[in-house]
């Protein structure tokens, strides 16, 4: 899956001057730019990679509050994020939606009422108006039970939500964007110099050019990075490291397999090392399962699967399912790191989830985000953007909790909003009716990958030959020129298992096909400056 030398991601400078330069672009790094940008902040981000190129494009994919986190008595953490599902179903219907889960009861795991009390509190530490509450479901006549071993007769079925990980940076940071922030992808800070009044930090851009940008505050959002961030950068000759905390970098790792089944429900495992895996249906045709929990100790860039963590999986996995899945059936898998907050927690599993945002002011104020979970980084955001102006003397009031996301609002195409799901399914009704042209299936990817920006793909087009030439099943140059011009995409990489997971539905040949367009066809910098 391995795209050659990118072509130019834009030639624009960044900024020489700006309020707040954030570092990273990641899932927090970009909510944070949006969030900042949102209250009229003049706001840099720059990120070394691609957006979401590591870690925040490598989760479980799962909007949750963490059924398993109240073992280990997180229960602020719960709570946390349970508020936060349903904030984040309204802002992006397209890349967001409710799923249930399927428990299937091991007796000789943890016993039924401590489950049943577990998804009590669950179902009632923050309010529910689009997510149905937990019920018991008799396996050996419910269809979520048919995929499973016939020992499983019972289990219980409850709500959490799914989410497109990649696209969720993505749209943050086009929000952040579109509300005035510069953001710089392929772009690496090498140096910063603080002051009373500011950092001067040096930025060198994908073709080796070095940029001086000055900024009154700095956000240290680097993920994995955080903490060498802090040690080395940031860190001037002959001084103390700015770095009080540190992380501890587990990697996650996740197959994925032919579908193992046919409903729409995703499963639960509970297993012996008293971790649990899901079972997720994924991209039509697939089922992810996930995720492992492993110490990593070298450069989060390196993170791969082993032969052990697929050995696991596959061995938990069958301990549920009637057919057995092994090695040879994994058609992808993808590892992410993710920087927790060390606590001095013997088990990997065991480290807490919750971030905290550490700021120093002893001079141009600096804060750090340490740790964190996708499914409250809106939150998170939003204290960092609230401490940030603190720290700059200028307290400037939150926006996000009621605000969609790039394409959420849906309003234009389908009226008043009712529910998440529901509305996303009138969406796709519209576009197909505006759009009867489109193939049905193509309609459908477009409708989830754009939502209401649809038309900024489709432009013009009056039918299917409008939208250029079809460079590989499905994906057309229309596509690939947006994807270029207003979403930061460089690579084919970029767009096959980022921006999309198309790379899963193409051959070998139909992905180089892709590759080879991208590198044959660069951005037009005169039609980016306009988008």
């Amino acid at each position: 899956m391995t795209s050659r030398t990118p072509s130019s991601p834009g030639g624009e400078a960044p900024p020489a001057s700006v309020d707040v330069l954030v570092v990273g672009g990641g899932i927090n790094g970009a909510g944070i730019a949006r969030d900042l940008a949102g209250r009229g902040w003049r706001v840099l981000m720059v990120e070394q990679d691609d957006l979401a190129a590591h870690t925040s494009s490598a989760s479980t994919k799962l909007i949750h509050g963490g059924l398993r986190y109240l073992e280990y008595n997180e229960f602020s953490l719960v709570r946390k994020a349970l508020q936060e599902r349903e904030v984040l179903l309204r802002s992006a219907p397209h890349i967001m939606w409710p799923l249930r889960f399927v428990l299937p009861h091991d007796p000789t795991m943890r016993p039924a009422w401590l489950i049943r009390l577990g998804l009590f509190l669950y179902d009632h530490l923050a309010r529910r108006e689009v997510l149905p509450g937990s019920h018991g479901v008799n396996l050996r006549t419910d269809a979520v039970g048919a995929p499973l071993q016939p020992r499983y007769t019972r289990g219980f079925v409850y709500s959490d939500g799914w989410v497109d990980d990649a696209r969720l940076v993505l749209l943050n940071a086009l929000d952040a964007r579109d509300k005035g922030a510069a953001v710089h992808t392929r772009t690496r800070c090498t140096g910063v110099r603080r002051d009373a009044q500011q950092w001067t930090a040096t930025v060198v851009d994908a073709w080796g050019r070095e940029h001086t940008v000055r900024a009154r505050a700095m956000v240290n959002a680097a993920g994995p990075w955080a903490e060498r961030f802090l040690r080395g950068v940031a860190r001037p000759a002959g001084t103390e490291a700015l770095a009080t905390r540190s992380l501890r970098l587990v990697k996650g790792s996740h197959i994925v397999v032919p579908r193992c089944f046919e409903h729409d429900h995703a499963y639960i495992f509970q297993n012996p090392d008293k971790r649990i895996i899901f079972a997720i249906p994924y991209e039509q045709d697939f089922t992810l399962i996930g995720t492992t929990d492993q110490e990593l100790h070298g450069d989060p860039r390196d993170a791969c699967i082993g032969e052990d963590e697929v050995a696991y999986l596959c061995e938990q996995a069958s301990r549920y399912f009637t057919r057995p899945i092994s090695p040879s059936d994994v058609v992808w898998t993808y590892s992410g790191v993710r920087p927790l907050l060390d606590d001095a927690s013997g088990d990997p599993s065991a480290v807490t989830r919750d971030y905290l945002l550490e700021t120093q002011a002893d001079g141009a104020p600096l804060l750090t985000v340490w740790g964190g979970k996708i499914t409250t980084f809106r939150k998170l955001a939003e204290d960092a953007a609230t401490e940030v102006g603190r720290l700059l003397g200028d307290a400037r009031r939150p926006w996000t909790e009621g605000a969609s996301l790039p394409g959420g609002d849906l309003r234009a195409w389908i009226g008043t909003p009712q529910r998440p799901d529901t509305d996303f399914e009138r969406f796709v009704s519209v576009l197909r009716t505006r759009h009867a042209w489109l193939p049905a299936e193509l309609a459908r990817r477009l409708a989830r990958a754009y939502g209401a920006r649809v038309e900024r793909v489709l432009g013009p087009a009056h039918q299917l030959s409008d939208l250029g030439a079809e460079v590989a099943p499905g994906l057309y140059e229309a596509e690939l020129r947006y994807l270029q011009r207003d979403e930061w995409a460089v690579t084919a990489d970029d767009v096959l298992w980022r921006r999309s997971k198309l790379g899963l539905h193409l051959t070998t040949a139909e992905r180089a096909q892709v590759a080879d367009w991208m590198e044959n066809h660069p951005v037009n910098q005169d039609e980016k400056a306009r988008a």
